[in-house]
């Protein structure tokens, strides 16, 4: 039946169907899960690239306008721009020159509601990825297991006159399916330890850009304290 499918099929699909008809049904399992994986990368891609992951430069600058007085110029620099680190910024310079602005506690723990909602964004979907990652092989070794035992009952039934080229057939293609699941596993498991790697850094950059915003980056420039810095206290505004 998979031989008159092939048949059908474009000839770059021949090695899919072959494979599936020598690994069997654990095989078109992992496969389908190789599909799925490969759809979920592609969209946490464009979700990446969209939301800016790993690109800080225009908020960095940003940030340092602001820390020199020139909020306006700060939020030109950053408004209307996608990424996650400058609609933080964005947001936060907004907030500062919004008339009568908000309390600084509030703000500080408002904004960081938001940072975490816009991590959990980019960890959305990385759990079926991961769990692709961990099932494929363990798949495979399943499969692999029950080829041995067809190939060893093979072997039983046969009695002394079993062929061992027979034999070697049938253990080589109950390990395919271990070596399918593998080859699913290891390159699905670089790729969600690339993103988490992105998302950690978005995280500290994220934690960094808020904390200095607020403190005025104190420690970095002790000699050019954050007057322009007002802390909003009961509706009365009072320089830092």
């Amino acid at each position: 039946m998979l031989s008159e499918l092939s048949n059908q099929l474009p000839e770059f699909l021949h090695p899919v169907v072959d494979l599936v008809d020598q690994g069997g049904s654990v095989v078109g399992i992992q496969l389908v899960m190789s599909v799925i994986a490969l759809a979920l990368i592609f969209a946490k891609l464009i979700q990446f690239a969209l939301a800016g992951a790993g690109r800080f430069g225009r908020a960095r600058r940003a940030l340092g306008l602001h820390l020199d007085g020139d909020t306006a110029v700060a939020l030109a620099t950053v408004a209307g721009h996608r990424g996650i680190l400058n609609e933080v910024m964005a947001l936060l310079l907004k907030a500062q020159t919004r008339p009568g602005g908000a309390r600084a506690d509030l703000l500080r723990e408002d904004i960081e509601r938001i940072c975490l909602g816009r991590i959990a964004e980019l960890r959305a979907w990385l759990r079926p990825l991961d769990l692709i990652a961990q099932t494929a092989p363990l798949l495979g070794l399943y499969g692999t297991v029950l080829g041995m035992i067809d190939a060893f009952q093979a072997m039983q039934g046969a009695g002394a006159a079993v062929d061992p080229s027979v034999l070697a057939g049938g253990i080589w293609v109950a390990l395919l399916t271990t070596a399918v699941g593998l080859a699913i596993s290891i390159p699905v498991s670089a790729v969600v330890s690339w993103f988490d790697g992105r998302i950690e850094r978005t995280q500290q950059e994220m934690e960094a850009v808020v904390t200095a915003f607020f403190t005025g980056a104190a420690a970095e420039r002790p000699a050019v304290l954050p007057a322009h810095l007002d802390v909003i206290q009961g509706g009365t505004r009072h320089a830092v």
